[in-house]
């Protein structure tokens, strides 16, 4: 059996089965590349079968070279592991499901990846806890600027973390109990717009 075909499955049947997964592994990339600003933008429409997200940072950037090669799971920029699982992944999941990726960058300027799946497509992953995986970034890198907006066919949530802390007045968002009220209040506000039904 193809070495390649082995990974895939690999990957596919054993890591990151939920989207909120893919996209804490996906912004943390954006974070170890130095960015200051990092957003997150979803769009979950039944009504146009899209689940499309985006997520654009400020960070270094890639070259030509690196970008061209990024999608093959033995090219990273880690030091601390030798395979890069993340946009491989994603983009294998995405294809398999009606959909796409699509990502630009440009050293000194940031990074912008896009992907998106057929909402309705019976292998899409499951969305999984966006709001505890979006709290735990908050939490684990309090320097970054991070925005957060989410779309669906009722409306749209926003949410910008310079805002959250000025609302805290000097307390941490890695307090455990400012965690677990952020981590509601992101879930509140999801569901109040039926995200990811």
């Amino acid at each position: 059996m193809h070495r390649d075909f082995r990974l895939n499955r690999l990957i596919s049947t054993r890591c990151m089965k939920e989207l909120a997964m893919h996209v804490y592994d996906l912004m943390e990339n954006s974070t170890a590349a130095g960015s200051s600003e990092v957003t997150l933008s979803i769009v979950d429409s039944l009504k146009d079968n899209d689940f499309h997200f985006t997520i654009q940072d400020n960070g270094r950037g890639m070259s030509p070279e690196f970008l061209a090669r990024v999608t093959d799971p033995y090219t990273t920029s880690r030091t601390t592991r030798k395979v890069g699982l993340g946009l491989p992944l994603i983009k294998m999941n995405t294809e398999n499901c009606g959909g796409g990726m699509r990502l630009e960058s440009e050293v000194g300027q940031g990074t912008r990846l896009e992907f998106w799946f057929q909402h309705s497509h019976w292998d899409r992953p499951p969305m999984g806890d966006l709001a505890g995986t979006l709290v735990m970034l908050f939490s684990a890198h309090e320097e970054i600027r991070f925005l957060f907006h989410y779309r669906t066919d009722s409306g749209q949530y926003d949410l910008d973390t310079d805002e959250l802390r000025e609302a805290l007045d000097g307390m941490s968002l890695n307090d455990y109990k400012v965690m677990a009220y952020l981590k509601e209040m992101v879930a509140e506000n999801l569901a109040e717009i039926h995200a990811n039904e």
